[in-house]
C-alpha cells in the first residue's frame, strides 16, 4: 500500500538541483515518446537515444514528448539538457513525494499531480506522480511507469476527432488533469463500495480484523486528501488565469476540472465522517457485547448466592445439626435450591432481565 509518509534521507544536505531518484522502481528502462499534431496531421515517434538533441518541426504543430520511468536520473539529465528544463523542476520529477502543486518558470509552467488507480487483487490504491512542463506549443509529462491511462489520449488525436487537435499544448495539458481527476472517481466508486460491504458486517463482526479493515479505510482517504486538497488549489490557480500560458478558451475547461475536484473532495470528507462513525459503532457493539456478557455472568452469580449460601451451612460438619439425622434432608435440600433457582429465574424475566 502506498505510505502516508515516505523517506527522503538520501537528499539530506545536498544542493538545491541535485538530481537524485525517490521512490519506488516502477519500470526498467526509460521510455521517450514524441507526438507531433495539429489540425491536419498527426506523426509519433519514439527516440531510441538523446545523443543527438531532438528538434521539433518548424510548422506550428503541438509537440507532447512523454517520459515513461524516472528511475534512470542519467536519462533524465539528459532530457533536460536537451528540452532546457529548470534543474529545480528536474529536481522535482525525481523526487515522487511531491505534493500536488504549480510552479511558474518564465516560459515553463511545470505541475505535479498524483494519478490514482485501484489494484483488484491487492485491494489497494496504487498511485503514480505525473509531472507536466507547459510551454508554448509543447508539453513535457513525466510518468513513473507505463499505463494506459493516457492512451485514450493518443488514440484521440490519431483519429483526430473532438477539438484535441485543433486546440494548443495548454488543452493537451487539460486533457491530462482531467483523466487524472476521472481516476478519483473510478478510485472513490471502489472505496464506497468496501465501505458499504463493511458497514453491512460491522453489528455482526466485532473482531479486531474488522477494526482493522476500517483503519486501513481511513488511512487510504488520509492519503486521498493529501493528494486531493493542494490539487484543487492548483487547478484553481489554473483557471483563475494566473499564468499567461493558459489561454481564456481552455480555462473554461478547467473550470469544469475544478468542480470535479470539489466533488471528489466532497465525498471523501463523506467517506471519513461515515468510517469516524463506524469506529463509534464498533466500540460501541463492543461494549454492548461485553455488558451482555457481564450480566448474564451477573446474573449467573446472584442466583447461585443463595444456592452457595445453603450448601455453605450444611457444608458446615457440625455434629449436633438435625438435618443430618433425617432420612429426606437430602433430596429436600436439593429440592429447595432448585425451588429457589426456579423463582429467581422468573423473577428476572418478569423485570426483563433475561
Amino acid at each position: 500500500m502506498t505510505k502516508l509518509i515516505k523517506r527522503s534521507s538520501k537528499k539530506a544536505g545536498l544542493p538545491p538541483g541535485t538530481l537524485v531518484h525517490i521512490g519506488e522502481k516502477l519500470t526498467e528502462k526509460t521510455r521517450i515518446t514524441v507526438v507531433e499534431y495539429d489540425g491536419r496531421g498527426f506523426e509519433e515517434k519514439e527516440l531510441q537515444d538523446l545523443e543527438t538533441c531532438y528538434l521539433s518541426s518548424p510548422e506550428p504543430t503541438v509537440t507532447w514528448v512523454n517520459v515513461v520511468g524516472i528511475q534512470q536520473v542519467e536519462v533524465l539529465e539528459k532530457v533536460g539538457s536537451c528540452f532546457v528544463v529548470h534543474p529545480l523542476a528536474l529536481e522535482d520529477i525525481l523526487n515522487t513525494e511531491q505534493r500536488p502543486k504549480v510552479e511558474d518558470y518564465g516560459e515553463d509552467l511545470f505541475l505535479v499531480v498524483k494519478l490514482l488507480s485501484y489494484n483488484e487483487k491487492r485491494d489497494e490504491i496504487e498511485s503514480e506522480q505525473i509531472s507536466l512542463i507547459l510551454r508554448p506549443n509543447t508539453l513535457l509529462s513525466f510518468q513513473e511507469k507505463e499505463g494506459d491511462d493516457f492512451a485514450a489520449v493518443k488514440e484521440r488525436l490519431r483519429a483526430g476527432k473532438g477539438r484535441l487537435r485543433k486546440m494548443g499544448a495548454d488543452y493537451l495539458a487539460y486533457t491530462l488533469l482531467d483523466i487524472v481527476v476521472d481516476q478519483y472517481f473510478v478510485v472513490l466508486e471502489k472505496l464506497g463500495e468496501r465501505i458499504e460491504v463493511l458497514e453491512g458486517k460491522l453489528l455482526a463482526d466485532t473482531s479486531t480484523a474488522t477494526l482493522q479493515k476500517i483503519q486501513k479505510l481511513k488511512k487510504e482517504m488520509l492519503l486521498l486528501r493529501k493528494w486531493i486538497w493542494p490539487l484543487r488549489e492548483v487547478i484553481s490557480s489554473l483557471e483563475r488565469g494566473e499564468f499567461p500560458g493558459i489561454r481564456e478558451s481552455t480555462r473554461i475547461y478547467l473550470r469544469d476540472v475544478y468542480d470535479h475536484a470539489i466533488q471528489v473532495m466532497d465525498s471523501i470528507e463523506i467517506y471519513r465522517d461515515m468510517l469516524s462513525g463506524m469506529v463509534d459503532i464498533y466500540l460501541s457493539s463492543l461494549n454492548n457485547r461485553m455488558s451482555a456478557v457481564m450480566k448474564v455472568l451477573t446474573l449467573i452469580a446472584t442466583i447461585f448466592m443463595p444456592l452457595t449460601f445453603l450448601a455453605g451451612v450444611y457444608g458446615m460438619n457440625f455434629k449436633h445439626m438435625p438435618e443430618l439425622d433425617w432420612p429426606w434432608a437430602y433430596p429436600l435440600v436439593l429440592i429447595l435450591m432448585a425451588i429457589i433457582a426456579i423463582l429467581m429465574l422468573t423473577l428476572f424475566r418478569r423485570k426483563k432481565w433475561l
